[in-house]
């Protein structure tokens, strides 16, 4: 198998994919998916990026399985973005088009004014060239790119992950193996499509034929309504984020009404609280519960921990490897740890890892790396940055080796957060500090300008999920005896 396009191409049933504004069979988007790839085949170069400024939704799916159709892969822009963080992505992506739809093309001409813009109304009009896409086809291979995500970078300038086809069709036929999802199943999609975790939706349901349902955004600030909707739907599996299942406890969302359809609950992105696991658990006492984990760049999971209803959890390992992956640690000095309770960076090899990021050759270097423990071929491994320690045989996240943090779901680097506020000019200092236990993300700053304002500005710059949720305004930042920001300090304000 050599494109994730085989998946949806072998779906022999019926099944539909479910969205706010109705529901297609995988017949009919593989139709519209070919239709659209003709006209995209027509100027899309091998192996270049289709932007896709849209919501998620069915007809997003085809647009993305058109853009690989015409040989090209897919990266959405999501709607709800800052136009500067909009401008960073498609100036990496650097092209000459973009994809929308009818709904958001005046914002498109807003925004990308100086690209070619083609409506997926009119995309989806019109006869499949099959003679065009069998030739794009036959000149394809499996470690073609399929997605970039774009993640936060250090430098400030969003990082791109590249993930192929020989990745994606790794993991997910592990992931659907490993937790048993068929054809009968339901799956409800929580995670937005430019977010990894949505590729734990979209491509099992293509691989087994499964159900996808698309759950509607507004609902995450509705949970009642939420619940209705997963009820309503006889959803079967679930894989979000932590903080969407979090929301549902907190406003003890449970206690209105049960999903009792649902099989299997895995979360990630973030440390699960127990008492919100326990919750879920308490309602739930049939369903499976797996703890995911791993970065984007491996292809959205590297390792699993299926949850003992019968262990007194402290803290929730992050558990053993997927079939064809190896998750290990390595100390500074490139040795491998064993030893119980010390600390290394937490390593990936195997084929799932993504293909670095795009036209960043630079930070693609620092982070996807020759095994230091291999000196007798090339063998790649990427390095997460994670620590990790094993206790009782059982591995643990250690938190980061740097300052980049996860928070809200979503992977981010203090200093780019640092840097935006930075170039706010009535700030003179600035540092931002995460205190994990707490999920709090605090600025610290000195300036002339109040912390409401700042908060403003800072909306309009950055993505929501990377805007502290405190400012302190400070006279002076405290030091270190070697003159750097002692955040040590900074973090007992907190």
């Amino acid at each position: 198998m050599k494109s994730v396009l085989e998946y949806l191409e072998n779906i022999k049933n019926d099944n539909k994919v479910i969205d706010k504004f109705g529901s297609r069979t995988y017949k009919e988007i593989l139709k519209n998916a070919k239709v659209i790839g003709s006209k995209l085949g027509s100027f899309v170069k091998n192996n270049d990026p289709v932007p896709v400024y849209m919501e998620k939704s069915i007809s997003t799916l085809e647009v993305f399985f058109g853009a690989l159709y015409a040989g090209g892969f897919y990266s959405l822009l999501n709607v709800g973005l800052p136009d500067a963080r909009l401008n960073q992505i498609i100036s990496v992506l650097d092209v000459s088009y973009i994809v929308t739809d009818l709904e958001h093309l005046d914002d498109a001409k807003k925004y990308f004014g100086d690209k070619k813009i083609y409506v997926y109304e009119e995309l989806v009009k019109g006869d499949i060239d099959e003679e065009l896409l069998g030739s794009i086809r036959s000149k394809k291979l499996d470690v073609d790119p399929v997605y970039a995500n774009f993640t936060s970078g250090s430098t400030g300038v969003p990082k791109g992950v590249v993930v192929g086809n020989k990745s994606i069709i790794d993991f997910i036929d592990n992931f659907v193996d490993t937790f048993g999802i068929n054809e009968s199943d339901i799956i409800a999609n929580q995670a937005p499509f430019d977010f990894d975790v949505s590729v734990k939706d979209i491509y099992p349901a293509l691989k087994t034929g499964a159900t996808l349902v698309i759950v509607p955004k507004e609902l995450f600030s509705r949970p009642a309504e939420l619940l209705d909707f997963l009820v309503l739907n006889k959803v079967t599996t679930m894989t979000w984020a932590v903080s969407a299942l979090c929301l549902i406890t907190t406003f003890h969302g449970l206690d209105y009404k049960v999903p009792s359809t649902v099989k299997r609950i895995m979360f990630s992105g973030e440390v699960m609280p127990m008492k919100h696991l326990k919750d879920w658990m308490n309602h739930l006492p049939n369903t499976t519960f797996v703890n995911l984990y791993g970065p984007t760049e491996i292809t959205c999971n590297c390792s699993y921990h299926i949850i003992n209803r019968d262990r007194e959890y402290e803290k929730i390992p992050i558990g053993g490897a997927f079939n064809n992956e190896e998750v290990f640690l390595l100390n500074d000095k490139n040795e491998l740890v064993t030893n119980q309770d010390e600390k290394g960076e937490i390593c990936v090899r195997g084929s799932a890892l993504a293909l670095g990021y795009y036209k960043n050759s630079e930070q693609t270097n620092k982070a996807f790396v020759q095994n230091p423990l291999n000196d007798r071929y090339i063998e790649y491994i990427y390095r997460t940055g994670d620590l990790g320690y094993y206790h009782e045989n059982d591995l643990y996240f250690g938190g980061r080796k740097d300052f980049q943090i996860k928070y809200l779901g979503h992977r981010i680097e203090l200093e780019e957060i640092d840097k935006a506020i930075g170039n706010i000019k009535e700030v003179e200092r600035v540092c931002t500090i995460f205190k994990e236990e707490k999920n709090r993300l605090c600025a610290f700053y000195i300036g002339d300008i109040e912390t409401k304002e700042l908060h403003e500005i800072l909306s309009k710059e950055l993505p929501v999920f990377m805007v502290p949720n405190r400012f302190i305004k400070l006279d002076s930042m405290p030091l270190t005896k070697n003159g750097k920001i002692d955040r040590k300090a900074l973090e007992e304000k907190m």
